[in-house]
């Protein structure tokens, strides 16, 4: 299954920051200017949207959104 490309920041004209650290993105175009580009877009990202009254909130490391499940049965029960 294909992923969909993600669009651009609206006013980024930088490295495309959808693929920035993944496989698609090869070593050699990771520099240290494409990643201080990146820390720059994203910090003014972040004060944007804290100056328009948004607020950010610090999940704990052992939050998970995925509900609990019951384990499955069915291991190990198939026939030799």
């Amino acid at each position: 299954m294909a992923r969909k490309k993600p669009n651009k920041a609206a006013g980024f004209d930088g490295v495309d920051i959808s693929y920035l650290g993944s496989r698609d993105e090869p070593a050699e175009e990771r520099t240290v200017e494409s990643r201080n580009k990146l820390r720059k877009s994203l910090s003014s990202q972040i004060e944007e949207f804290l100056s328009k009254g948004g607020e950010i909130e610090e999940v704990p490391t052992n939050v998970t959104a995925e509900p609990i499940q019951k384990p499955n049965g069915q291991y190990g029960n198939r026939p030799i």
